[in-house]
């Protein structure tokens, strides 16, 4: 792996031009958080960190190609009561610089527990993960759940149901560097949001010009494929779980993922929002906001 001023950007120009896109971003932030990095073996992890110092701990962690602002319509409200820290996976796109690679999900979860011990959060863990973070987070509820206190899995990637191969064809295509790969594949995703007007075809044109300069800025590595958890796997999960889920999820079909949860594992809660999909966090966000709050008091 090949080091220098600049890594994990492919030049020290297109660094300047992806910190510069994401200062724009950052407006959207309407909390003050401090900003730390965090070492662990991994690398350098980057957090926004928010609300009462001695509230409760909150991990937030964002989808695949996103980073920590993604939780920008759901931070206010979840910093109201708990210590959040909201991350940049590590091995993705965002401020976290990776050292070595990451090949599976166990490494993700050696990574969060390895974090958790620099923070010194200790065992009584709240954590969240959206889309292909709700996945990591599954990781981390499997080889460290004594750490955790409560789990919510907001439509996970893969987890629960296998990606349909419509879904992986057009993630594949995003991976070309020519936009309208892009704004076709966010357009799907995110169709209730796009249909909401201005405002929500805003934040999807601002999430397509994300991927695209962060595509452009970043060094190329292959994300840990994410997997389907075993009827073995869902059982033995023994702490409080939330999946939530939008009925038009592109993912997977909602109403057989929740069949098969409370199939394998009763115990895990299961909401599903109506007329909403992959983009449930934007659509109704006090709605969702309320699901978290609710799910995670104690």
């Amino acid at each position: 792996m090949e080091m220098n001023a600049f890594h994990p950007f492919r030049s020290e120009k297109t660094k300047m031009q992806y910190s510069a896109f994401e200062e724009q971003m950052e407006k959207s932030w309407p909390i003050q958080s401090e900003e730390r990095m965090v070492e662990t073996s991994q690398g350098k992890t980057f957090m926004r960190i928010g609300g009462p110092e001695n509230g409760p701990t909150l991990i937030l962690l964002p989808g695949g190609g996103a980073n920590s602002i993604i939780w920008h319509a759901n931070i206010k409200a979840l910093s109201e009561v708990y210590r959040t820290y909201a991350l940049d996976n590590i091995y993705d796109y965002g401020r976290s610089i990776y050292t070595q690679k990451l090949e599976t999900g166990q490494d993700l979860a050696s990574w969060l527990d390895e974090l958790s011990d620099s923070l010194h959060l200790g065992e009584d863990i709240r954590i969240i993960g959206y889309s292909y973070g709700g996945w990591v987070v599954s990781q981390f509820a499997l080889y460290h759940p004594e750490r955790l206190k409560k789990v919510v899995l907001v439509a996970p990637a893969a987890t629960v149901l296998p990606l349909p191969n419509e879904y992986i064809v057009q993630m594949l295509k995003t991976m070309i560097p020519l936009r309208y790969y892009k704004k076709k594949i966010m357009y799907w995703v995110w169709k209730d949001l796009a249909e909401m007007g201005e405002w929500g075809q805003n934040l999807v044109e601002e999430r397509i010009d994300y991927y695209q300069l962060a595509l452009k800025s970043f060094k190329f590595k292959q994300l840990v494929n994410p997997t389907v958890l075993t009827d073995k796997e869902f059982g033995e999960i023994y702490i409080p779980v939330l999946f939530l889920v939008g009925e038009n999820e592109t993912a997977y079909n909602a109403q057989d993922a929740i069949a098969r949860i409370k199939d394998v594992n009763p115990a895990i809660e299961t909401e599903l929002i109506r007329n909403t999909g992959h983009d449930l966090m934007f659509t109704h966000t006090d709605m969702v906001n309320s699901i978290l709050l609710d799910f995670m008091r104690d």
